[in-house]
């Protein structure tokens, strides 16, 4: 594994999405009556992928609505051909939480262990509640998606995961 590691690129171009349709409705709406919703998990994500020497290349908020989140995905690829795409919220069991039916339905391989290790750790940090989190990640198109939850504490225990194998995944997806 190290041969594949020392082979791997040093920085990664990424994308960056949150899911939320309060988030987007804040962002969007002229409704001043509308609470204030900042993308925290968001600017943590870009912030931690530049502190490690990642660019990022887009950015965007969208609301949850799958065909959005497939389109998305799509025009991100093809408009800035990033290495990896990372999502952040939709990931719950509630009907409107649909970040993971979208992608995993566009995915062409699913990283199985990303998930699984995501929720082991997850409930060392916050106990068994972290079984409802169905965090995952997968290839499409040689691209590397990963789908955390919205709140900042599993964006924060994600990216701990994510950028000590980022430059080794985009590798191995790349081949």
């Amino acid at each position: 594994m190290e041969k594949h590691k020392s082979e791997a690129p040093k920085k990664v171009k990424a994308a960056v999405v949150t899911i939320s349709t309060s988030k987007f409705d804040f962002l969007w709406s002229k409704n001043l009556s509308l609470e204030e919703t900042a993308d925290e998990s968001g600017k943590f994500i870009i912030k931690k992928l530049r502190d490690s020497g990642h660019e990022v290349v887009f950015y965007t908020i969208i609301p949850d609505h799958e065909g959005l989140i497939v389109e998305m995905v799509d025009h991100i690829i093809e408009t800035y051909s990033p290495d990896v795409i990372i999502t952040t919220g939709g990931t719950g069991i509630t009907s409107k939480d649909v970040t993971i039916e979208a992608l995993e339905s566009i995915f062409d391989k699913k990283i199985e262990g990303f998930g699984e290790l995501f929720r082991k750790i997850s409930i060392e940090n916050v106990g068994y509640g972290a079984l409802i989190s169905r965090a995952t990640a997968g290839v499409v198109d040689g691209v590397v998606i990963f789908a955390l939850p919205g709140s900042p504490n599993a964006v924060e225990i994600g990216m701990e995961i994510i950028l000590k194998e980022i430059t080794h995944i985009v590798k191995h997806a790349r081949e």
